[in-house]
């Protein structure tokens, strides 16, 4: 029989598998339930010592001690046992459905996306910035307890999404990103470093993370990229820098006839390579999907601050059912205490 699913007035409720089964909400209450046999034999100590007594003359073969004497004893009986059910019903007993230890990880991740036109290029399917969103998607989807946020750049840079643990907002914002998004033609990468330093400058969290992706050249904004990247690493930010894109001949949009159209890209590695030095983090290089995907899958295991986490699911109370006992021997009591079973000389 599940005990859980017994009526209150079951007996059930106090085997000793029920009470094995329990957590407590607030276990320091049962130490009372040792006080309680101390508190009534103190109460009937005190009582035959100050009580009232009567002299009454009887003849030896009158003592006689009889089992039916100790009833008298049952109003105090009953009144103990529900003193000790309230003590237990302080306590709180719970039972959880599951209980669930996992490791997680507290990291705050900012993830700087170009939007800049150069990322319309095909080398990438379908290309690089439906690249990148696919991979940031299934990036946000293997964290757990992180805050990420989004910095979207091109000629200008502006914060897309502020530090976040709901995912599924991230992802929408993700699906919406696109190149009309920020007018300014060019690629400020240094604007998108201070946005998002801005944005982690008042982050408590003791690792701060910033994933900042481009094909690479800094053609745009007003602020300096190594200079923003310095006063990122002063507020302790770790920036891992990611450059897509072949060199060569690459496709860019189709032509007429709906064939692809051949353009010369070239790929400037330098200034990425400065920032990631300067930020403690890495530079990587992802020339198609597949390489963009191995890329984030490593930082995903580099930036992980793992931590123990215990949590109980489906959590009931049961201190109901000994709080309806205790009522029932507390009424009890009251009944007993004025019937002949009580000593009325005591009371």
């Amino acid at each position: 029989m599940d005990n859980f699913a017994a009526p209150w007035y079951s007996l059930d409720w106090f085997s000793l598998s029920s009470f094995k089964a329990y957590t407590w909400d607030n276990p320091s209450f049962l130490y009372a339930l040792v006080a309680v046999p101390f508190l009534f034999l103190f109460r009937w100590l005190w009582r035959y010592r100050f009580n009232q007594k009567l002299p009454v003359a009887v003849t030896q073969k009158d003592l006689r001690v009889s089992p039916l004497t100790l009833i008298r004893l049952l109003p105090e009986f009953f009144l103990m046992l529900a003193l000790a059910l309230i003590v237990v019903a302080l306590a709180r007993p719970q039972k959880s459905n599951e209980k669930v230890e996992q490791w997680t990880e507290g990291i705050d991740i900012m993830i700087g996306l170009d939007i800049s036109q150069s990322m319309k290029i095909e080398d990438f399917s379908p290309d690089r910035l439906e690249a990148a969103k696919g991979v940031a998607r299934d990036f946000i989807s293997g964290r757990v307890q992180d805050r990420i946020g989004i910095v979207v750049f091109s000629g200008d840079a502006f914060s897309l999404a502020p530090l976040t643990t709901d995912y599924d907002l991230l992802k929408s914002y993700l699906n919406e990103i696109s190149f009309e998004m920020i007018e300014n033609r060019g690629t400020a990468i240094g604007s998108a470093l201070a946005v998002v330093t801005n944005r982690m400058s008042e982050s408590e969290s003791k690792s701060k993370v910033c994933i900042l992706l481009s094909d690479g050249d800094n053609n745009g904004g007003n602020i300096d990229p190594i200079t923003a990247a310095e006063l990122a690493a002063a507020y302790g930010i770790k920036i891992y820098t990611i450059v897509v894109g072949k060199e060569g001949q690459v496709p860019y949009g189709k032509d007429f006839f709906g064939r692809p159209m051949m353009i010369d890209n070239t790929v400037d590695e330098t200034t990425m390579r400065r920032i990631a030095k300067i930020g403690g983090g890495e530079f990587f290089r992802a020339t198609d999907n597949k390489a963009l995907s191995q890329v984030f899958a490593r930082i995903d295991q580099f930036e992980k601050a793992e931590i123990k986490e215990t949590r109980f699911k489906d959590t009931t109370d049961y201190y109901f059912i000994y709080l309806q006992w205790a009522i029932g021997f507390f009424l009890l009591w009251l009944l007993m205490k004025s019937t002949f079973l009580s000593n009325v000389l005591q009371d």
